[in-house]
């Protein structure tokens, strides 16, 4: 559940780095994703006339449109993407923030995106943030009023797989909000951990654009995070030192 909708889907997908339109549409097809992020300062969906509409490809009538703030460096330029955003989208008010550090490290710049998200909450935006694995922030971001809160795993496009599974798990464990890893997934066994810890979602793109054949690692993140879920919900074995015999010998007469 974010903002009152209800998904099935557990994965969200971005739309960056294929290398055409009709790779962007088949590898996202294949996700069964139903909310796709879109980058508002990169991405044409309608605001330049004269080229190829992304939206011919992701129909806001099949995906829920997610527009992001990717490229903003200050809250001003945040708010302003996002406002630009709902002008295109006949007044779509979801909307993932995030605003940037620096361009090397593409961490949140916090203080910026706390100030970005308190203007957008206030102007009726239901606000999905990135921001870092701190548990303090999550929280404030969550009290402040963001519907989802985004703590990145690695740096964005890294493919490190997340790097402090116990700041992630202490997030999830103190939330009221959906709680999606955004940055740092590289292969379908990341996302199965992130689903393990207790993450309500995953946000991805790069490990699906990148991959050799994206199409099918669209199709094995959809598994990752459907068998991640489950895992969680069975609730796994403990962890032992030593071997613990499947079929026990106690009480047999030899």
């Amino acid at each position: 559940m974010i903002a009152g909708k209800a998904f099935s889907s557990r994965l969200l997908v971005g739309t960056g780095k294929y290398k055409d339109m009709d790779e962007t549409q088949r590898a996202i097809e294949a996700s069964g994703a139903q909310i796709v992020t879109v980058a508002i300062r990169r991405t044409n969906i309608g605001q330049n006339k004269d080229e190829p509409n992304l939206l011919d490809v992701i129909p806001p009538e099949k995906y829920t449109i997610l527009p992001n703030t990717a490229g903003c460096y200050t809250a001003e330029d945040a708010v302003r993407t996002c406002r630009l955003a709902r002008e295109l989208l006949d007044g779509h008010d979801l909307v993932k923030l995030e605003v940037l550090g620096d361009s090397k490290t593409l961490y949140p710049d916090v203080p910026a995106t706390l100030q970005a998200a308190e203007l957008l909450i206030k102007d009726g935006f239901k606000v999905m943030v990135y921001t870092s694995d701190d548990p303090i922030i999550c929280k404030r971001l969550e009290d402040m009023g963001c519907v989802a809160v985004m703590p990145l795993a690695a740096p964005i496009g890294s493919g490190l797989g997340i790097q402090n599974k116990y700041n992630i798990l202490t997030i999830v464990e103190q939330a009221k909000v959906p709680i999606i890893v955004d940055a740092g997934v590289g292969t379908a066994s990341d996302a199965a951990i992130a689903m393990e810890l207790g993450c309500d979602g995953v946000l991805m793109n790069t490990a699906i654009a990148e991959a050799r054949d994206p199409v099918r690692m669209a199709r094995a993140m959809r598994k990752a995070i459907e068998a991640g879920r489950d895992a969680r919900l069975a609730g796994r074995m403990p962890r032992r030192r030593f071997a613990s015999a499947s079929s026990p010998v106690e009480g047999l007469p030899f």
